[in-house]
């Protein structure tokens, strides 16, 4: 395992948020869950305390530790997507149920947390030497929420995209 991994604090849904990760992510289990004990305050006894669980290889541990802390913006989990298909799959999947759209890719979970989900072609088409392509490429991302590759596609070949 990693010797550094986050940590996510959670409101009493740290077991849903991690069997929600580890149903869309190959590669990923839940490893161990510990409960809080018996006459633990707040109805917490029998609840999850911690969740030890792996993501596509990458270690992560959830603590239902109350109201206390949000998670906001300023910390993310990019998920690089190979095409379309993929953006749309982890897309629908975690902006269902109360999740939130943002723009240029970013949305929130319903449990809080803020995903990056990246088609591959994003960075390739962005990163144009020719700076009018990457410029457009840009632009169109700007106005988007979910990545459309094919608008970005356009974008940089220099044909209008849909408003």
């Amino acid at each position: 395992m990693q010797k550094i991994h986050p940590f996510l604090w959670f409101d009493g849904q740290a077991e849903e948020a991690a069997e929600l990760y580890c149903s869309l992510f190959p590669d990923s289990k839940v490893l161990s869950v510990t409960r809080y004990p018996p006459g633990s305050p707040g109805g917490m006894a029998g609840k999850a305390m911690t969740v030890e669980f792996v993501l596509s290889g990458q270690r992560f541990t959830a603590l239902n530790g109350g109201p206390n802390f949000k998670f906001t913006e300023a910390v993310s989990f990019v998920v690089d997507c190979e095409d379309q298909t993929e953006v749309d799959r982890y897309w629908t999947a975690l902006t269902a149920d109360g999740g939130a759209e943002s723009q240029c890719a970013w949305l929130k979970d319903r449990f809080g947390v803020s995903w990056q989900i990246v088609p591959k072609a994003l960075p390739r088409l962005m990163s144009d030497p020719d700076p009018a392509r990457s410029q457009r490429v840009v632009q169109a991302m700007l106005k988007m929420s979910r990545i459309i590759v094919a608008d970005l596609e356009a974008a940089h070949r220099g044909e209008s995209t849909p408003a």
